[in-house]
């Protein structure tokens, strides 16, 4: 019989059965070393490495990366576990040159430091936890912060540059980060050009930052004027944001007041050459409005606020493409421009195609209702007056209270001299409307007027839409009014202004004026009221009434109802400040020929609308009287 051979399987094992053992002693001897140095290090710390080291390096480093001189007047804890770590306290932080100007105060820093390079006599910090710093700072009136420009940091900012869409930065500038954390702080930023300070409290930070050459991320909490608000920014180039260059950032504004979203290319210093998309919404602008210290009167009538676009920096401003734009649940689509020629008032132009409109949120979202000196309003006059409007607008449904409209086309147009809007052409009671309102004078103090034209309008279906009361004409007409006022346009009424009005129809009725029971009536009473005697509708073949307004008063300049055997007349006066009558008519036959069968019949009405009283002319009883006895 032959030898029998080992199994493969085993020729294979024992090599790894020889070499695995040592691999293990190896790493476990390696372990051991790294925990002895390690723990040996922590022990050996508080007795090598000084605490003054320590403290003086903290405070160079702080005046080294601030370019202020900061002091330490606190004691400082230094902890070896489980990692070491040094806390100072009670730091003051001034400016270097012979004003001595405080830059702020802080309660407690803390930091990661290295042991090796405290062991050698150096030291160097990572992970900052700062504790209630209190911070003063000046915005100039070129709209720069006075930091200097000799720390650490500031040179870094200084010296970077841009490179192939990237940032760069000398290794002699660059240096280590970490984390920075803020509990609690206060920042105080005192404007120049305003006079204000703004106030942030309660300021909570979260930075990852791990070299000045790393990106940077960023979430900051802090409460404005009672309003709490978050600021989650980040940025691969930040030493370019940070000095005023473009450079890619998102930055995302969170509060229950107002929400914003940037993600693109910006410059943060002149917020101009902007690249990218952006959000804004204000659930609630009156309330923001009274946060803010500021007034709009009539604000609550455009509640919310939103508005999504493409943003892009053109010559001399903003161009803003794929525009959503929403306004109290009504929601547009289109482009906009915004524009700062040198010498000239900023420019507001585009065009915004809308689902469903109400005109009234409209005016006071392009504050129309704002001037010079309106109470409560901004002084120096607020927006309208620093801009410039030319919207272009159109809507399939719009709102122009009392009134409802389709397929509107309109425009907004402000310059320096006078504010107009006008609605070009719209679709009304199945007829069409043209109209449009203009405020006068630089300041919009001076007055303004409105003209509104109807065309072919069903105003039967509007009366019975909006019931209105009283002897109104049910008929399909056209109506022209033209009216001017010398108070500001947001505080005339109806009892303010000047002009005229026209109303014109061909068939229809009027209805609460029965002629035969007027004529019978007035045979037996002196007065009596016009609806307790008339109970059927006066037809007519043409409507035309004309009527000059000034002091709340309305004077008819022509009055003519003419029916197919009866027309009647009307001159005098409706005070409709007051809601009074005052007028004088007359019944007469429409053909002379058959003034025997529909004698004149004079009267006058008076009383209140929409229930006028009537009364015959003298002599009118007996004349029906007698006309009744010779029939």
């Amino acid at each position: 019989m032959g030898t029998s051979r080992p199994p493969p399987w085993r020729i294979k094992i024992r090599p790894v059965n020889r070499w695995l053992p040592g691999v293990a002693r190896v790493a476990t001897i390696s372990l051991l070393v790294f925990l002895a140095v390690f723990v040996s290090l922590r022990v050996a710390g508080p007795y090598v490495i000084s605490t003054g080291l320590v403290r003086s390096g903290m405070e160079d480093s702080l005046s080294r990366w601030t370019g202020y001189s900061a002091e330490i007047s606190g004691r400082p804890v230094i902890e070896f576990w489980p990692t070491p770590r040094i806390t100072i306290n009670k730091i003051t932080v001034r400016q270097k040159d012979g004003d001595n100007k405080l830059f702020g105060t802080i309660e407690s820093i803390s930091a990661e430091f290295s042991l090796i390079d405290a062991f050698r006599g150096k030291a160097s910090f990572h992970d900052f936890n700062i504790l209630r710093p209190n911070l003063l700072l000046t915005r100039e009136r070129d709209g720069t912060i006075d930091w200097t420009d000799e720390g650490q940091l500031a040179q870094a900012i200084i010296g970077a540059r841009e490179q192939n869409g990237e940032e760069t930065l000398d290794a002699a500038l660059d240096a280590d980060i970490g984390t920075i954390t803020v509990e609690d702080g206060t920042l105080d930023v005192a404007d120049v050009a305003s006079g204000k300070t703004y106030r942030f409290d309660s300021v909570t930070a979260d930075i990852g930052w791990p070299r000045l050459s790393s990106p940077l991320t960023a979430v900051l909490i802090a409460r404005m004027n009672g309003l709490d608000i978050k600021l989650d920014f980040s940025s691969r180039s930040p030493l370019l944001a940070f000095g005023g260059k473009n450079a890619p950032l998102k930055a995302a504004l969170t509060s229950t007041l107002v929400t914003a979203k940037f993600d693109g290319v910006a410059n943060i210093a002149r917020l101009f050459n902007l690249q990218g998309s952006m959000s804004l919404g204000i659930p609630d602008l009156p309330a923001l409005l009274t946060w803010a210290g500021q007034a709009l009167p009539d604000a609550a009538t455009l509640k919310a606020f939103s508005i999504d676009s493409d943003v892009i920096s053109a010559a001399n401003g903003f161009r803003f493409d794929n525009v959503s734009l929403g306004m109290n649940g009504s929601s547009a689509r289109g482009a906009m421009d915004v524009s700062f020629m040198p010498g000239k008032r900023p420019k507001l132009g585009g065009t915004l195609a809308f689902d469903q409109i109400n005109f009234k949120s409209l005016f006071d979202a392009f504050v129309v209702r704002l001037a010079a000196g309106e109470d409560r309003g901004a002084p120096e006059g607020g927006a309208l007056q620093a801009l410039d409007i030319d919207l272009r607008l159109s809507a399939r449904q719009a709102d122009l209270v009392p009134f409802k409209l389709s397929n509107v086309g309109a425009s907004i147009i402000v310059s320096s001299n006078e504010a107009r809007f006008d609605i070009g052409d719209s679709q009304f009671e199945g007829g069409a409307l043209t109209a449009y309102i203009a405020a006068k004078r630089g300041d919009f103090d001076g007055g303004g007027k409105l003209q509104m034209s109807i065309r072919g309008a069903d105003f039967a279906g509007l009366i019975e839409r909006l019931n209105l009361q009283g002897p109104l004409p049910l008929t399909t007409g056209s109506l022209d009014l033209a009216v001017s006022t010398a108070l500001p346009i947001w505080k005339a009424g109806p009892a303010d202004v000047t002009g005229n009005i026209r109303f014109r129809a061909q068939a229809g009725s009027l209805p609460g004026f029965d002629s035969d029971a007027v004529r019978s009536e007035a045979a037996k009473a002196d007065f009596f009221s016009l609806n307790a005697v008339s109970h059927r509708a006066f037809a007519f073949d043409r409507f035309d009434i004309e009527a000059d307004l000034d002091d709340g008063a309305a004077q008819i300049r022509r009055g003519l109802i003419e029916g197919p055997k009866e027309t009647i007349t009307l001159s005098g006066v409706i005070p409709y400040k007051s809601g009074g009558l005052a007028l004088s008519g007359k019944i007469a036959a429409t053909d002379p020929a058959n003034d025997a069968a529909f004698p004149a019949l004079p009267f006058f009405v008076g009383g209140s609308w929409p229930d006028p009283v009537l009364s015959a002319l003298p002599g009118n009883q007996q004349k029906q009287q007698q006309q009744g006895a010779t029939k």
